[in-house]
């Protein structure tokens, strides 16, 4: 399903589904992540939903919540088909490193920021082909994406994520371009979301 005009990156609250005939298959960058071949399977039999919750709050440590001014919070609880307990992302949207372990990705250190055109991107293959009109800088001073990078502390491998819109078969839908890198070796996919509620 198409997204709605008011969902743009200045409010991804609510629920989105993802597209798995319109998305890449993620197989490939789940093993580049080291995950086991079971891990994998399961993971690629069910359809995630993601429930978004943005919002406005002070940073979360190790930035000083008492001194810093309040910044955009973006948290995604995952559920995989037939309630399967997916990962919980939480983001805070100041530039700063902050670790999390979970028992998919396992030890990690990530940052997330905004961006005010895919052009701010270096990699072609993430600032390729996203929407960047007028109706689409919603961030708080103009932005039209989200950028997120993941580093293991583990694995070896990083993810590197630019957020926002796409004409995708003629519909307007939030998709994430995804890099994963492990040395030389990269992977790229494009996942795309429909709008629940």
């Amino acid at each position: 399903m198409a997204a709605p005009a008011n969902k743009t990156i200045g409010d991804l609250s609510g629920k989105w589904v993802m597209n798995k005939s319109l998305s890449s298959d993620v197989d490939p960058g789940l093993k580049l992540q080291n995950m086991s071949y079971l891990t994998r399977k399961l993971i690629t039999s069910v359809t995630l939903t993601l429930d978004i919750k943005q919002f406005s709050a002070p940073p979360s440590p190790p930035a000083d919540a008492d001194s810093a001014p309040a910044v955009i919070h973006i948290e995604i609880d995952q559920t995989g088909t037939g309630g399967m307990k997916g990962t919980s992302e939480k983001r805070c949207l100041d530039n700063v490193f902050r670790d999390h372990k979970d028992w998919l990705f396992g030890h990690v250190k990530g940052q997330t920021r905004w961006v005010s055109s895919a052009e701010e991107v270096e990699d072609a293959f993430l600032k390729s082909g996203w929407l960047e009109g007028e109706e689409e800088k919603t961030g708080p001073n103009g932005e039209t994406h989200v950028l997120s990078y993941v580093e293991s502390y583990t694995d070896g491998w990083t993810a590197t994520q630019v957020w926002g819109f796409k004409t995708i078969e003629g519909e307007r839908r939030h998709v994430r371009n995804v890099v994963i890198a492990k040395g030389s070796e990269r992977v790229e996919l494009q996942l795309i979301y429909d709008y629940l509620s």
